[in-house]
């Protein structure tokens, strides 16, 4: 392994960290409607035998605002989406209506804003430890590259400070990011 692998593996790693702390910001409920506040909901299919995703078994729209449309593919599956709806932690009633299932996202009150603000921080920490831990094993493995005499010392202190840089820049859109859903969690 050489500088440039281990410079390279540390910014995918911590690249990866903040796609994560934003796709699980997705199923983070706002007062807008999202079709990813259900696209992963687990349904357990009586016909398939199986658990699936819910954008496995049907379309997912948002024509209103406050209205996620779920339009399942196999009109059989519909009783199995709601009731996996109904099991999930959303806390909305989805409506059958015919084939499709209509889910109103109801108005959120300040107490449960301020909660769910307190949980996008948290997820928001979470990512940073990710991101501190990979900044760690970076420096780890270019302090070995160095006691293997593979790199030089000078090689070493520039490739921390390069790290170092990578950790500051992903903590930033951490930061950015947990602001901006926070704003919009916030916003009546």
């Amino acid at each position: 392994m050489d500088a440039d692998t281990v410079i390279l593996e540390t910014e995918e790693a911590m690249h990866k960290g903040v796609d994560h702390m934003l796709h699980e910001f997705a199923a983070v409920r706002t007062g807008k409607a999202n079709p990813a506040l259900v696209e992963g909901i687990d349904v357990k299919v009586q016909s398939y035998g199986t658990s699936m995703k819910l954008k496995e078994l049907a379309m997912i729209s948002t024509p209103e605002p406050r209205l996620i449309v779920i339009q399942p593919f196999d009109p059989s599956t519909t009783q199995d989406i709601e009731r996996g709806i109904k099991e999930s932690k959303l806390g909305i009633n989805p409506n059958v209506d015919g084939k499709n299932i209509r889910l109103p996202i109801p108005e959120l009150s300040e107490e449960r804003r301020r909660d769910l603000a307190k949980m996008v921080k948290g997820l928001a920490e979470e990512s940073r430890i990710r991101i501190r831990a990979t900044r760690k094993d970076g420096i780890d493995k270019v302090k070995k590259l160095e006691k293997d005499k593979v790199i030089t010392e000078d090689d070493l202190h520039r490739l921390e400070k390069e790290i170092q840089t990578l950790t500051d820049t992903h903590v930033k859109q951490i930061d950015d990011h947990m602001a901006s859903k926070e704003k919009d969690i916030m916003k009546v």
